[in-house]
């Protein structure tokens, strides 16, 4: 499930005549709506995938207090960053920088259940891998370890 859906679907566009203060808004209940989300369909007996970047801290937070009584596993997907700018410039869909502005924040947690690095690793080989966690996941994830370092 990807969040970039859930910017696609709100009603009022970024470009729409917002303040600063009214995007900052808009942008964090999306974040929030999506988490639930989230979480919504893994209750519901879904296998999710959430793309997602945990670039500000509420975030992992919020994901975290959502999700309890649901089982999450982390994936951390890393990339070499003159190859991110290369993915960012071909999308075409992101202000430049923006990928770079992110890595400094997105793992601060530390935590993870894998991690998969896609410079020169193939999509089907990381999905290889991330296939082989659901099937032998660690008897403590790493959204458990940072639940219990939050409370």
């Amino acid at each position: 499930m990807p969040v970039d859906l859930f910017h696609s679907i709100r009603s009022r566009p970024p470009q729409a005549s917002l303040s600063d203060d009214e995007w900052a808004a808009t942008f964090r209940r999306t974040r929030a709506a999506y988490h639930r989300a989230l979480a919504g369909a893994a209750l519901a007996g879904c296998d999710v995938i959430g793309d997602y970047v945990l670039s500000e801290h509420w975030r992992l937070t919020e994901l975290l207090e959502v999700t309890d009584g649901v089982d999450v596993l982390l994936v951390h997907v890393t990339c070499d960053v003159d190859e991110l700018e290369r993915r960012e410039r071909q999308r075409g869909d992101r202000d430049l920088g923006t990928a770079r502005r992110q890595l400094a924040d997105v793992f601060v947690h530390g935590a993870h259940d894998l991690e998969v690095d896609t410079t020169n690793t193939s999509p089907e080989d990381c999905a290889a891998r991330i296939a082989q966690l659901l099937t032998a996941p660690p008897s403590e994830t790493a959204f458990e370890r940072l639940r219990h370092r939050e409370r």
